[in-house]
């Protein structure tokens, strides 16, 4: 008959765990390691509100936006153009560009220039209260690689009596 041999007086037997130890300490310092050299975005975005207006033809430079009191007793449509870039001057592409604010939003993405143009469909158009003389709308961009941006009051409507 065999005769056990139990561990506990094995010297052998304590490698194991401090094996386990040495490892995981090992392995915990090589993924600190590989996370701290990822790279992080670290650029900022410059955006300009090149124009805006109430459609493609109208548009005028700058961001505000003129609406005569009989076009504002109904919701309308608004159309800006965003330029997007980083901080050397180099144009920021495929970047989702989203205006948002009273009521209505437009999104897109900008093209090898940079430059996106605006449009709030017809499910999402603009509409100013009766009592309402003015709103804004925000403006919010991500890209990959970059810091997002937001912006509050980006858009300016104007409503003339």
């Amino acid at each position: 008959m065999k005769k056990f041999k139990f561990i506990r007086h094995d010297e052998k037997a304590m490698e194991l765990p401090i094996n386990i130890v040495v490892m995981l300490v090992v392995g915990m310092v090589a993924l600190a390691t590989l996370i701290s050299i990822m790279p992080t975005p670290t650029k900022d975005m410059s955006v300009f509100v090149e124009s805006a207006g109430l459609s493609v033809s109208t548009l005028e430079d700058g961001n505000s936006i003129i609406v005569e009191a009989s076009t504002a007793e109904n919701p309308f449509d608004i159309t800006a153009v965003v330029k997007v870039t980083d901080n050397d001057g180099n144009p920021v592409r495929n970047a989702n560009v989203i205006l948002r604010g009273l009521g209505g939003a437009a999104s897109s993405t900008t093209d090898a220039d940079g430059i996106a143009t605006l449009t709030t469909p017809d499910n999402a158009k603009v509409s100013l209260d009766p009592n309402q003389n003015e709103g804004t709308m925000d403006l919010k961009i991500v890209a990959d690689g970059f810091y997002d941006y937001e912006k509050k009051d980006a858009v300016m409507i104007i409503k003339t009596r």
